[in-house]
């Protein structure tokens, strides 16, 4: 286990590994001579550069893309706070196996593997609006689950979950950490009712009042008040800083399981992008908390990596054009001041 202790994260966090910025400039460089006026391709460009940062190459490249999908049950699933019932996560796990979900597609369409990784869904977390949601001990099991599902040699990583009950431990970790109490962070998730929302909202209200000792420390809110999938999403980000790979955050849950590391920390999340912003009542506003620019805004709310799976292509296409395109020289084009 890369951590055997709550500091040892936190001491991580204070001395983080960065990317290599002179592959930034390298790339940067390039992108001004390719036949094109400058900055015409956008975020594109940005992206390009972004990824060759990260991997220390002035043309990255994309031969081994993960896609990581985390999966864990709640406790306080049991107050009623999903449409769902808890059945369904080990439903979807079958599903995903079998190859029948939306992610499975969007995985094969982005050439990427796709990689499902459920943790104790026979033991689900502690109703945290009564207790800890999870011990220490559990919390780093969980986060180095996620850590040992990063290949060291993966040129860009895509996390996500499933999970009934996660958006309400997704919204009690930003209550928590940001402020503003359930009624800011709590969304209808998988489309509870009315009554349903009233209840989610109620249990991060009392879980709030019941941890409020622990608010001022990410890591201790991340064990206490957050979920297995949640946590292994953290140590995900962790081995892929240490590896120096990209990675792409799909929706509020995958947002929110690394928001106590930039609250560790503001650089933290250097080497993450938001794939997208999804439509769960929450996420616009924990992205620019966090000062992560969606890369896409489809409307899109289903979890399971899909949003940071359909950003996988929009990479593509940015390395496409960066290492495809030929430079004014090549293609004998009269650049700007020629």
């Amino acid at each position: 286990m890369p951590f055997d202790s709550l500091d040892d994260i936190r001491a991580f966090c204070r001395d983080l590994p960065g990317g290599d910025q002179r592959f930034a400039d390298m790339a940067a460089h390039h992108q001004q001579n390719l036949t094109k006026p400058p900055g015409s391709l956008g975020r594109l460009e940005e992206l390009a550069i972004w990824l060759a940062q990260w991997q220390g190459r002035e043309k990255p490249r994309l031969e081994r893309v993960t896609i990581a999908v985390f999966v864990g049950n709640h406790g306080v699933a049991s107050r009623g706070v999903s449409a769902y019932p808890q059945a369904v996560t080990a439903q979807m796990v079958a599903n995903f196996a079998a190859g029948g979900a939306a992610i499975n597609q969007i995985a094969k369409a982005a050439a990427a593997e796709l990689c499902v990784v459920p943790i104790e869904l026979e033991r689900p977390t502690h109703d945290f609006t009564e207790a800890a949601a999870m011990s220490p001990e559990e919390y780093l099991e969980a986060v180095d689950a996620g850590y040992r599902t990063v290949p060291d040699d993966c040129d860009l990583l895509a996390v996500g979950e499933m999970g009934i009950a996660n958006t309400t431990a997704a919204a009690m970790l930003c209550a928590a950490l940001l402020g503003g109490g359930a009624a800011r962070w709590a969304g209808r998730g998988t489309g509870v009712d009315d009554d349903g929302l009233a209840r989610k909202r109620a249990a991060i209200e009392t879980a709030l009042n019941f941890h409020r000792g622990i608010l001022g420390d990410p890591l201790a809110v991340a064990a206490a008040l957050g979920g297995r999938e949640l946590a292994a999403i953290a140590g995900a980000g962790l081995a892929a800083r240490q590896h120096n790979v990209p990675v792409l955050l799909d929706g509020f849950v995958a947002t929110a399981a690394v928001l106590p590391l930039a609250r560790l920390d503001a650089s933290a999340l250097d080497h993450c992008r938001a794939g997208h912003v999804s439509a769960e009542s929450g996420h616009r506003d924990l992205l620019r908390e966090m000062r992560l620019l969606p890369l896409l805004d489809l409307d899109m709310r289903l979890g399971e990596a899909s949003g940071a799976g359909v950003a996988i292509l929009l990479a593509r296409a940015a390395l496409a054009c960066h290492a495809g395109m030929a430079t004014f020289t090549e293609a004998g084009v009269s650049g700007a001041g020629d």
